[in-house]
């Protein structure tokens, strides 16, 4: 952790909220001059949910902080962490409740341990290079979040006058009202401490689509006032939100459409005129986040294996070849293959790593390829021909010298393809075949692939 600058506040380190208030004291103020996001770090990174309640037996901060060298071997850039606030008790479901139940937004769930815990845990990363954003839940609170008492006029009220969820099925969060301007002012100052307090690097936002706009951009341009070059994540798939406001979107489309395909009801065309339609309406600098596997995906909608069955990998291997940002979620690199629960304890089981170099592959041909950064600064997918059915797409991604080749048979069918281009002669590295050294590749290339099977060649320069 950083060394405090102030001598005569060393009396207050007992504290831990106070020691995050000399954090906001001593921290450095300087000003954002012009909007430049994303920031650069971003358009080569990849992101890691985690999830601290079940990360470890222990379940705090502490325990999930002895993993981060491990998660930065694999490549992880970027650490969005699940809410650590308190959780709110009144109506809560389940023993232990859910994390977006928050009954204070300005401090740290004792059962996961301590604001200085984080504080501890966010240096430790930044340390090892990665960066942290902090899932913020702006739509709701807890039913006992003080301002249900204090500031009842920042909720949305029934035609009884009882303040009301948000969605019926979320019986346990109250419903925020933004037509209140002072909630706005006190939600921005909430979000601002945490980035003055533990210096943390952006925010995931909840439900973003729920909140009106223009409230995300008033945020974003206070927020990059204490730290420019934020990340800022939209649990939403709409282009206003880029307006301003955030830099990475949800690719659901592409996952609903990605678990189709792997269930027979739809082929690969689908993605197709998915990804056309990506790159011809959306921002070029809007990042989509893609994924097999997130908290939402796996706690309501069963496991990553029983959505994509054989062709798990396959669809892995693809949220990293398209343009967007790949994530992964908290067990995937030790084959969770279990539905967490979500409102109790549930210990992920970290005894074996089966997927870890499957990762750790991924992460290192994105960090160290020009042709797969995000947005506009990645290289453009050019599909070649291969003779086969819809379900085999192959494409190049090539900027500059950077140059990689993916095939994927998105089928239970074994297919016979061949590649014909004069891009295809060169020296390849294939990439997660058994022999990993440079080969010369003509301008043909035929292949039989085995139901699922992907290859990947990376071109040298």
């Amino acid at each position: 952790m950083r060394k405090l600058i102030l001598p005569f506040l060393l009396f207050c380190l007992c504290s831990p909220f106070a020691q995050a208030q000399v954090r906001i004291q001593t921290m450095s103020k300087s000003k954002a001059d012009k909007q430049n996001y994303p920031p650069d770090w971003a358009y080569v990174s990849t992101i890691y949910e985690v999830n601290i309640r079940q990360y470890t037996p222990e379940g705090t901060i502490e325990a999930f902080r002895k993993h981060l060298p491990r998660l930065k071997n694999m490549g992880i850039d970027i650490l969005w962490i699940m809410p650590v606030q308190p959780i709110g008790k009144e109506k809560r479901k389940g023993s232990k409740g859910s994390y977006y139940s928050i009954s204070d937004y300005m401090s740290v769930n004792p059962e996961f341990g301590s604001m200085e815990d984080f504080i501890r845990m966010v240096d430790d990363a930044h340390a090892l290079g990665m960066k942290v954003i902090l899932d913020w839940v702006a739509n709701h609170s807890a039913f006992d979040h003080y301002w249900t008492k204090n500031h009842p006029e920042f909720y949305v009220r029934d035609a009884q006058g009882n303040i009301k969820s948000p969605v019926d099925d979320w019986s346990d969060v109250a419903d925020l009202n933004y037509d209140n301007q002072e909630l706005r002012k006190a939600m921005i100052r909430n979000m601002k401490f945490w980035i003055e307090a533990a210096d943390i690097d952006g925010f995931r936002c909840d439900v973003a689509y729920m909140v009106p706009t223009d409230f995300w951009q008033d945020a974003r341009r206070q927020l990059e006032a204490s730290k420019p070059g934020l990340f800022m994540l939209a649990e939403a798939e709409d282009k206003a939100l880029h307006d301003r406001a955030f830099d990475m979107s949800y690719g659901w489309e592409f996952h609903h459409l990605a678990v189709d395909i792997a269930k027979g009801k739809k082929n690969a065309d689908s993605l197709r005129t998915y990804l056309k339609k990506i790159k011809d309406t959306w921002p070029s600098n809007a990042f989509h986040m893609y994924f097999t596997d997130n908290h939402d995906e796996n706690s309501w909608n069963k496991t990553a294996y029983e959505r994509f069955g054989n062709g798990l990998e396959t669809f892995g291997v693809l949220t990293f070849a398209i343009p967007g940002m790949p994530l992964i979620y908290s067990g995937q690199e030790a084959g969770n293959n279990k539905v967490i629960k979500f409102f109790e304890k549930d210990t992920i089981d970290f005894s074996s790593f089966p997927l870890e170099k499957f990762y750790s592959k991924l992460t290192k041909l994105k960090s160290t390829s020009p042709a797969l950064m995000h947005g506009e600064r990645g290289g453009q997918m050019i599909e070649i021909a291969n003779g086969a059915d819809a379900n085999v797409m192959s494409f190049f991604r090539k900027k500059d010298d950077s140059k990689i080749l993916f095939v994927f048979n998105m089928s239970n069918r074994e297919q016979k393809i061949t590649l014909k281009s004069p891009d295809l002669a060169g020296t390849v590295t294939d990439s997660f075949g058994a022999d990993t050294k440079p080969t010369p590749m003509a301008d043909k290339l035929s292949l039989k692939l085995k139901p699922w099977e992907y290859k990947v060649y990376k071109y040298s320069n």
